[in-house]
């Protein structure tokens, strides 16, 4: 007997730990139940699901991404204050005065940019295996609400260096978004925070950036992928071949 296994036998490892040894696909099934995280899950999925063919992992690929992008952007903002008085200056501070600030910029950059081309090419390869087809249209509209929200954090976070080059960016797609049929007015006042671009517009992306959109894209993401499990139990076999 393992020490694993006398550990999990144990009154202790009993009290914390209730599910069986895993013997047959009854005991594999019971320790499945009697996960916290793991029950909401079906107990089996199709091998074809998990093929590296079926989705060419970019949806992992894209995940990721995400996380690089959490990891590095908490670093940098340690050194970021988001004010035009500081904001350009604490760029330059980051990428000249802070230890390994140009590597994680430049990660935290290409991270961003890479996972934008991810989420589009995982959609375009979810397309063509028809994911928005029945029993899983609704999945693939949290995939396309989940591209949205890639694209408005690439958005949002153009603006934080405070540059010239993103200070006109901004100006120029706020002005873009005043065609909006019907709503143009209130899309581009929400997006600037008033009548030009300004502190409260740096602020309002920077809650954006780094508190909004990320714990919409979490949440939806943990949905988009349980409901994924559960569908791919529902999809038939001979649906979108390689």
């Amino acid at each position: 007997m393992s020490i694993g296994q006398r550990i999990r036998r144990s009154t202790v490892g009993r009290s914390i730990s209730r599910s069986p040894d895993v013997v047959t696909d009854r005991d594999r099934a019971t320790k499945h139940w009697a996960s916290f995280l793991l029950h909401i899950y079906p107990v089996k999925v199709r091998r074809q699901e998990l093929n590296f063919r079926y989705s060419w992992f970019l949806g992992v690929t894209s995940m990721v991404l995400f996380g690089s992008l959490f990891v590095s952007g908490m670093y940098l903002m340690f050194f970021y204050v988001p004010s035009p008085a500081t904001a350009y200056g604490d760029i330059q501070n980051l990428q000249t005065s802070v230890a390994f600030g140009q590597f994680i910029r430049n990660v935290h950059r290409w991270s961003a940019h890479l996972m934008v081309l991810a989420v589009a090419a995982h959609m375009s390869r979810m397309f063509y295996r028809g994911a928005y087809k029945p029993p899983r249209e609704f999945n693939w509209v949290i995939g396309v609400v989940l591209l949205v929200l890639t694209m408005l954090m690439s958005f949002t976070g153009y603006l934080l260096p405070w540059d010239q080059l993103a200070y006109w960016a901004i100006t120029v797609g706020a002005s873009m978004a005043a065609f909006v049929p019907w709503m143009g007015a209130q899309v581009q006042a929400t997006l600037i925070a008033g009548d030009q671009v300004g502190s409260a517009t740096l602020i309002r992306f920077y809650v954006l950036h780094v508190a909004v959109l990320p714990g919409a894209m979490v949440i939806l993401l943990m949905f988009h992928l349980w409901r994924w499990r559960k569908d791919a139990m529902l999809s038939q076999p001979q649906e979108g071949r390689a």
